[in-house]
């Protein structure tokens, strides 16, 4: 099981954020759990939570001891916490009883066909032997290319993206929807439901008009809502 966490400065504002943006509450508190259909996220209002990945095993010894070679960690109470590459906190839950919710994949998220993380990163190399240090197998593009796609075992993906290639805001971590062609209907319905933009984006369009744009939560994860 795999979860995104990302911080609040105010529970009820995240969890109203999300709301809006047609996710499903899973869990209200204790955790406070909610999905796009796909993605399982925990809204933590704890003042030491940072935006980042929960990765859930019986044991993470052996893939700590080994990135410990290249990677800097700190054991904390449940696991270890790590660091990729890209500055995104990883954390490595030992559980023998890990979390499982069962999102409905309908679910009307309003940003859209979610398609994993993104994440920007200055060495693609780095970056990618350290998630597949995790159990994260290549599945798209080459690090030469400045593009890769890794799976894990769970459905979870992750984009990898070299340096100068995206010409608009990039926040780590990010959550990424693709809509073929249908954010000419999407956005307007995100304006309506009173989500704030962090960015329109006009860059790809040829009559400049926006048909991108990026949304950041009340903690800061990214949401990259694109007309791919």
């Amino acid at each position: 099981m795999i979860i995104f966490q990302t911080p609040t400065p105010n529970l009820l504002n995240s969890i109203d954020f999300y709301k809006k943006a047609g996710f499903q509450v899973l869990s209200e508190s204790h955790p406070t759990i909610v999905s796009d259909g796909k993605a399982v996220m925990e809204i933590n209002p704890d003042r030491y939570a940072r935006a980042g990945l929960k990765m859930y095993a019986e044991s993470w010894e052996k893939e700590a001891n080994e990135l410990a070679q290249h990677y800097s960690f700190c054991k904390i109470e449940d696991g270890y916490l790590l660091s990729d590459p890209g500055g995104v906190w990883v954390y490595l839950i030992e559980t023998s009883a890990p979390p499982s919710y069962s999102a409905d994949e309908n679910t009307s998220c309003l940003f859209g066909n979610s398609m994993g993380l993104s994440l920007e990163c200055v060495s693609m190399a780095n970056s990618c032997n350290f998630y597949e240090g995790l159990g994260f197998k290549l599945a798209q593009g080459t690090v030469d290319s400045g593009w890769i796609v890794l799976t894990h075992n769970s459905g979870f993906s992750i984009s990898l993206m070299k340096p100068n290639t995206c010409p608009h805001l990039f926040f780590n971590p990010s959550l990424t929807y693709f809509n073929g062609g249908k954010n000419d209907v999407i956005i307007p319905k995100i304006r309506e439901a009173g989500i704030p933009i962090t960015e329109e984006i006009t860059h790809f369009n040829p009559n400049g008009e926006v048909d991108n744009v990026i949304i950041r939560d009340p903690g800061g994860f990214g949401f990259f809502v694109f007309n791919d």
